[in-house]
């Protein structure tokens, strides 16, 4: 009699109790070790404390890129595939899959931060639903590593001095650029470009000031020109499957994460892109990198001019010709979405 109360009492106790929520797996690739700060200071701890700070079900197992063997070039296929859950998308070189994310980062459309913003907040809804569509991915922000300007191992005094020289590029669109102006651009992957400049396979190459003066690209450059010719953007995207794990209000709260996360990362992204640039050419505050002796060379107004023309002239009618062609509407939601802030 009394097994039969205390199994009685017992399944009224657990009748009564909230079912525990199922425990959601999340396999997450993020930005490469070698890319510096951001990686380090503000996304990998943000993945770390997820679930804790979300108060959701989540289990997140993080790993860097270049830890994984798998190439910045994959990360949709490997989305859409579902081998992992979230990926902090490398926009540049994923643009090879999908060239309608490449309208975000054209060469000369943001030359600061301010411009960044705005494009990105104009297009980035286009870009999510051509990747909802395609890669049943959803986009849950954008962020930038900041402008990307030039190092060199060989003396240079601006643009015209890139002629005949092999220059590291990471997308078509800068690559027409650099051809455009002369040199010869060749890609090459970040973590491969140290090497590259210092056995002379290149010698110059284009990154953000924080990412060269992490990855000691200053070690083997003599040179810097700090002219701005993209904000390398970066984004999170996450496998549609996963996403619709859960609910309404997860969902929202999930979301609410990334937006705080990639304000913090617009702000923090900007001190660096500051301090690097005086760190990298022995310049005083340097609070967050590595002092060194790069030659800053100043930028003129035939450069400026020639990377603000770049836009209608060279980035927009190349690219718009090959998005076209994977993607009918291309061109046209692009200047329908941005033609107000580019001024078309």
């Amino acid at each position: 009699m009394r097994k039969l109360i205390t199994a009685t009492l017992l399944g009224s106790i657990l009748a009564s109790t909230p079912a525990l929520a199922e425990t959601i797996n999340l396999k997450v690739i993020g930005q490469p070790l070698a890319t510096g700060l951001i990686q380090k200071n503000k996304e990998q701890p943000f993945f770390e404390n997820l679930a804790e700070k979300t108060g959701l079900p989540l289990k997140v197992n993080y790993k860097p890129l270049d830890t994984t063997g798998i190439k910045d070039v994959e990360q949709l296929r490997v989305l859409k595939s579902g081998l992992f859950d979230l990926i902090s998308l490398r926009m540049s070189q994923v643009s090879r899959d999908e060239p309608t994310i490449l309208g975000l980062d054209l060469v000369g459309l943001n030359p600061n931060f301010e411009q960044g913003r705005k494009v990105v907040d104009a297009y980035k809804d286009t870009v999510d639903q051509r990747l909802q569509e395609r890669f049943n991915t959803k986009l849950l922000a954008v962020w930038p590593f900041g402008p990307q300007v030039l190092f060199c191992n060989h003396p240079i005094n601006g643009l015209e001095d890139v002629k005949g020289l092999k220059v590291r590029v990471y997308d078509q669109n800068l690559a027409q650029f650099v051809e455009s102006v002369g040199g010869v651009p060749v890609p090459v992957a970040f973590g491969d470009v140290h090497q590259s400049l210092a056995l002379g396979m290149i010698e110059c190459a284009i990154t953000g000031p924080s990412s060269a003066n992490s990855a000691g690209w200053p070690e083997v450059t003599t040179h810097m020109l700090p002219l701005g010719f993209q904000l390398a953007l970066n984004g999170y995207g996450i496998n549609l499957k996963t996403w619709n794990k859960l609910d309404a209000e997860q969902q929202q709260t999930l979301q609410k994460a990334f937006d705080e996360l990639s304000e913090e990362i617009w702000s923090y992204s900007e001190e660096l892109f500051l301090d690097a640039s005086r760190c990298n050419v022995g310049e005083q505050p340097c609070d967050t990198g590595k002092p060194f002796n790069l030659v800053e060379v100043p930028v003129n107004e035939a450069d400026l001019a020639t990377v603000a023309n770049t836009v209608t002239q060279v980035s927009y009618p190349t690219w718009a010709e090959q998005c076209d062609k994977s993607n009918a509407d291309c061109s046209a939601n692009w200047k329908r979405d941005l033609k107000d802030i580019v001024g078309l």
